[in-house]
């Protein structure tokens, strides 16, 4: 599914299925040497999400750290399970991957919904981190504002209607491109052919439609704003500044509530909710900046 040069794809066993990751490998077939500090690149969730998302930043990392950018459970090509989703499901399987693949504290890097699941696992489990770079983190229903009492929302919480939007109005190439451009671009002419490829590759994986409709309905959703205040680790947080629904307003309410752990907010001008696909030249500075100085 990523369609760029140098990497590998390797697969792990987790109690919820399997998970596939992508790992970038150094010219000449040498993977980057497993005594390195690790980099795991999280994806967000929404119509066709995978590790593509950050296909265009970690392989700048390869030659100086371990990097791994997994599929979540429910997308891309790791295991899509025939029911509807819980935030217990995150909540279990990424520290588990994090466990199964790692020996030593990592720094994660993730993106939206996934962001908000990092610092909930990061409060419980810190001997897992070494830090944590995230991007536009919001639960979605953050501050009390519950995302599955939306009109959308409960449209596609009505039975036999759900699947036939999903087909229909999500998993197909113009309604991926829609995706795209109403909620994770700030400027559509960044959005190229091979991004819309890859989603509506994901999109269409068998049992695919389970993951995205939980989180449409907004059966995944939390209000962050509970949760945030026991984080130890040292993170750092970008907004996109033309995100939408969850704005930069939101990102600095939510990082004020601890300034002890967040110990950077930056806004990428000019971007939406993901910079990494919009920007990636400029996330992967920041990456950089937030690496030497967390």
């Amino acid at each position: 599914m990523l369609n760029i040069p140098y990497v590998s794809q390797e697969k792990v066993s987790t109690r919820l299925g399997q998970m596939t990751y992508y790992q970038p490998v150094l010219p000449g077939g040498l993977a980057a040497a497993d005594s390195r500090e690790t980099l795991l690149f999280f994806h967000g969730f929404g119509g066709g999400s995978s590790a593509f998302e950050w296909s265009k930043v970690f392989p700048a990392f390869a030659s100086d750290y371990r990097v791994i950018a997994p599929d979540l459970i429910g997308w891309g090509q790791s295991a899509h399970l025939e029911r509807n989703y819980k935030v217990e499901d995150y909540l279990t399987s990424i520290p588990e991957f994090i466990e199964l693949t790692c020996t030593e504290p990592v720094t994660a890097i993730a993106s939206s919904l996934t962001a908000a699941f990092l610092i909930r696992i990061a409060a419980a489990q810190p001997q897992l981190f070494r830090r944590l770079i995230l991007v536009a983190p919001a639960g979605l229903s953050d501050f009390g504002e519950d995302y599955s009492r939306t009109p959308f929302a409960q449209v596609v919480s009505t039975p036999v209607l759900d699947r036939l939007l999903y087909g229909g109005a999500i998993a197909s190439r113009l309604g991926i491109y829609g995706f795209l451009q109403n909620r994770q671009f700030a400027d559509a002419s960044r959005i190229s052919d091979d991004i819309v490829d890859a989603y509506l590759a994901s999109a269409q994986q068998p049992h695919a439609e389970y993951t995205a409709l939980s989180f449409v309905r907004g059966d995944l959703c939390f209000d962050l704003a509970d949760y945030i205040e026991p984080l130890t680790t040292p993170t750092a947080i970008l907004w996109g500044e033309k995100s939408q629904f969850t704005s930069p307003e939101i990102g600095r309410r939510l990082a004020s509530k601890n300034p002890e752990a967040i110990k950077a907010f930056e806004v990428i001008h000019g971007t939406g909710l993901t910079p990494q696909l919009e920007l990636p030249a400029v996330t992967t500075g920041l990456i950089r900046q937030f690496l030497s100085t967390l």
